[in-house]
């Protein structure tokens, strides 16, 4: 293997062979018998002439390499010769040859690569601290809302049996919705720095009702159907609780997860997603299951019908918020309840005084009411509405509806020890269905992305694996042929 002369670079070539070792009588027959010269080859100044040359003679390997980083002369010839065992592609050969023309950069590296761990490692612990100061918070909110829904449903039960008046029960919590925003200032002025006066923040709390703030066109307009719907609802859910056990009443609530899910897709076009529809289908068949439970007799289908009433006005009042006024901060929402509160008041009251004066809800003295129960009511519905509104500041939402759903199993227990309830097995299914459709509905909307991206992670793992368990056992059979071999040969000889 001689070296060629170009036209256009004799006086370079001859300048670069007199510092090499030449022997042009003897042909080398091993790359390894010149690799001195290969050696002095990465040193020659080479023209563009050469250089077009030389790309042109690389083969389609060459070519599809280059990105590798082919750069000096000695890498192209040995590349293009096959000189085995060189392969400047590989990341052993790369990192040998990085070490050595530049350990400083290296080092600083390092250094740079400590200091970004050191700072992500900070900030996980700052994210991992945060979360699980959520997660506390969240379990606290959840065993609040168990507790405060369950014990408010169960003690509504226990004052029925003193006071048949559940219109009646219903104006007298909702008056205790007027806390809402003075409690709400009490949290503003003890946590924010900039703290306002009630007034100035009453001014910026009204911005959510417009521009003018709660006139008394507003109030007709925004206000008053919401303080209708509330009454409904929680006058439906009393009622019902006088007809059928609290452990149906409260399962059967739950189905307002689905009716919300339903109007949004109806009315506000929100997105498609089958395993809602599927929620749907269970908390109808539930509902179905219920009934069938006792046999659909009058008194049950009656109490099923109104708590199912209930929990379609609940989920009405929810949709028309967001189509109405949109989402509100917590000030807003204070303010808003507050507002319910003052239109119960006003134009409520009058309804249960007519109830009283036709007997339809009367009692006979003001001495027999059981106030302490019926403030006891007020103050557990107060709680559980101020933790499902504001329990978002300090938790995730999800966390919170899950005290609802574990309302059922107390209920459950405490309707076995005081009443005569009988938990069949078509009740013991409906309860389960109905729960399983809840919690499908307290699935995130991209929930199958990440599904997906999750299973995607695992077939990745496992073809990873995959290779490398191979190329374990490929790389022991080479290992063995070769430590037969010289046995074969030696019998041989």
């Amino acid at each position: 293997m001689g070296i060629r002369e170009f036209p256009n670079g004799s006086a370079r070539g001859k300048a670069a062979t007199l510092g090499m070792r030449r022997s042009p009588d003897v042909s080398p027959r091993r790359l390894s018998d010149i690799s001195p010269q290969l050696r002095q080859l990465k040193y020659l100044v080479v023209d563009e002439a050469i250089k077009e040359d030389l790309k042109w003679s690389r083969s389609v390997e060459d070519l599809t390499s280059a990105s590798v980083g082919l750069t000096s002369i000695e890498e192209r010839i040995l590349r293009i010769t096959g000189y085995y065992g060189y392969q400047p592609w590989a990341a052993s050969y790369k990192r040998d040859e990085r070490s050595r023309e530049s350990p400083a950069p290296a080092e600083a590296q390092m250094q740079a690569g400590a200091e970004g761990g050191g700072r992500v490692n900070r900030c996980c612990w700052k994210c991992s601290v945060t979360q699980l100061k959520k997660i506390f918070w969240g379990v606290a909110v959840v065993l609040g809302v168990c507790s405060s829904w369950s014990g408010s449903t169960q003690l509504a039960k226990l004052t029925f049996k003193k006071f048949d008046a559940p219109f009646t029960l219903t104006w007298f919590a909702t008056n205790w919705n007027f806390l809402f925003f003075p409690l709400y200032y009490l949290g503003h002025v003890f946590k924010s720095a900039e703290k306002q006066s009630p007034k100035q923040r009453y001014r910026e709390c009204c911005r959510f009702f417009g521009d003018n703030g709660l006139t008394l066109k507003v109030f007709f307009t925004k206000a008053a159907p919401f303080g209708v719907l509330w009454t409904l609802t929680n006058y439906l859910y009393l009622h019902a609780i006088k007809k059928i056990n609290t452990t149906d009443v409260s399962v059967l609530f739950c189905c307002n997860k689905a009716f919300v899910f339903l109007l949004s897709w109806i009315v506000l076009r929100d997105r498609f997603m089958g395993v809602r529809i599927v929620a749907a289908i269970f908390a109808i068949a539930g509902i179905v299951m219920m009934t069938y439970a006792d046999g659909f007799h009058s008194h049950s289908v009656i109490g099923i019908a109104l708590v199912v009433g209930s929990a379609s006005m609940s989920a009405l009042y929810k949709v028309l918020f967001k189509l109405l006024l949109g989402s509100a901060k917590f000030g807003e929402a204070a303010l808003f309840l507050s507002v319910l509160a003052v239109f119960n008041i006003l134009f409520v009251t009058c309804i249960p005084v007519i109830l009283y004066f036709t007997k339809v809800e009367y009692w006979s003295s003001f001495d027999i009411v059981p106030w302490g129960n019926l403030c006891g009511f007020s103050i557990l519905l107060l709680t559980f509405n101020i933790l499902l509104n504001f329990g978002i500041a300090i938790t995730y939402p999800t966390l919170i509806s899950l005290g609802i759903v574990l309302s059922v199993p107390v209920n459950a227990v405490v309707d076995h020890y005081t009443s005569e309830i009988v938990f069949n097995s078509v009740r013991v299914i409906a309860i389960i269905i109905i729960g399983l459709g809840f919690l499908l509905l307290l699935l995130p909307e991209e929930w199958d992305v990440w599904v997906i991206k999750l299973l995607t992670r695992l077939k990745v793992r496992k073809k990873e694996e995959i290779p490398e368990g191979n190329g374990d056992i490929a790389s022991g059979l080479p290992n063995k042929s070769r430590r037969t071999r010289p046995s074969m040969s030696s019998f041989a000889h």
